[in-house]
């Protein structure tokens, strides 16, 4: 049995191991001037599972198109569940977890949900930026500043994008209460273990000893390392889990420019040369998308 994995872009991807057809978030459809397959989550005719890394509408759009023509079997937060019951998605295809939950998606696929933590976006370097930009301070700041904060951020972020974009927004907004509480999956395969995460944050004791065969890391904005934003550069926090996990092979997510005017795609060479010195002997794998790469060759 050999495993594939498909890059839609950003940080949706799709696994196949043999017959089963899993989906790693559901942003498929991309917005005006993005880079991308081309195609939409309306043009997704199989999926035996969705797995949601959190509620955001750059992870979660699409999930509710895909579940109802496919009959999938979506697995995400509360708050990711809530927002796909609202949108039509009969209850028995929803699977709410918190983290601690091993989920069988088949007779020999299993995967086992972990708590993460989102990217800090309400930082004042929280949006997208150089890989080596050198980010510090932000510390200490309570829960109640860091939403009013990235609510002026979110503000400043749509003046930024052109009419396509906004209403790209508009249509992909499903009115999520934040991000639902950020997941990362480590899902068992005949062939190896796979890590999927997609944004930048983690508890460090779990990552820790997670050990995966490859690891799918988020690689956008600034890193939240234990509930607080990363003291340096993004491809530095980038090679630092690489340094937990211990994973001999790295492929990154959400690192293209999934919303121009906005975002931007990282320079993977600067993430190539941090793992380097951390992680000398991690091999990053760029993938390009729909390339069927085989994940555990």
């Amino acid at each position: 049995m050999s495993a594939t994995l498909d890059w839609y872009g950003c940080a949706t991807f799709r696994l196949t191991v043999g017959d089963l057809v899993v989906f790693l978030d559901a942003y498929i459809d991309r917005a005006p001037g993005a880079p991308g397959t081309g195609l939409t989550a309306d043009d997704v005719d199989r999926a035996d599972w969705i797995l949601v890394g959190h509620s955001h509408f750059d992870h979660l759009w699409g999930a509710e198109r895909i579940a109802r023509r496919t009959g999938a079997t979506i697995v995400g937060s509360y708050e990711s569940i809530r927002l796909m019951a609202e949108q039509g998605v009969p209850e028995r295809q929803l699977l709410p977890v918190a983290g601690g939950e091993p989920v069988r998606l088949s007779d020999d696929v299993v995967a086992n949900v972990y708590p993460s933590q989102h990217s800090c976006v309400w930082t004042k370097s929280g949006g997208m930026f150089e890989a080596d930009t050198v980010c510090l301070g932000d510390l200490g700041v309570t829960h109640q500043e860091r939403l009013a904060r990235f609510g002026d951020m979110r503000g400043l972020m749509t003046g930024t994008l052109d009419a396509g974009a906004v209403e790209h927004l508009t249509a992909s907004n499903q009115h999520a209460r934040g991000d639902g509480g950020a997941l990362v999956f480590l899902i068992d395969t005949p062939d190896g273990t796979l890590l999927y995460q997609d944004t930048s944050g983690h508890w460090t004791g779990i990552l820790h000893d997670l050990r995966p065969d490859v690891a799918i890391l988020a690689a956008a904005g600034r890193g939240n390392v234990d509930g607080e934003p990363v003291q340096g550069t993004l491809a530095g926090f980038v090679a630092h889990q690489a340094s937990l996990v211990r994973a001999p092979k790295i492929i990154l997510s959400h690192h293209d420019d999934w919303l121009p005017g906005f975002s931007h795609a990282i320079d993977v060479g600067k993430v190539r040369d941090q793992l380097a010195l951390v992680a000398p002997r991690t091999t990053l794998v760029e993938l390009d998308y729909l390339d069927g790469h085989k994940v555990f060759a």
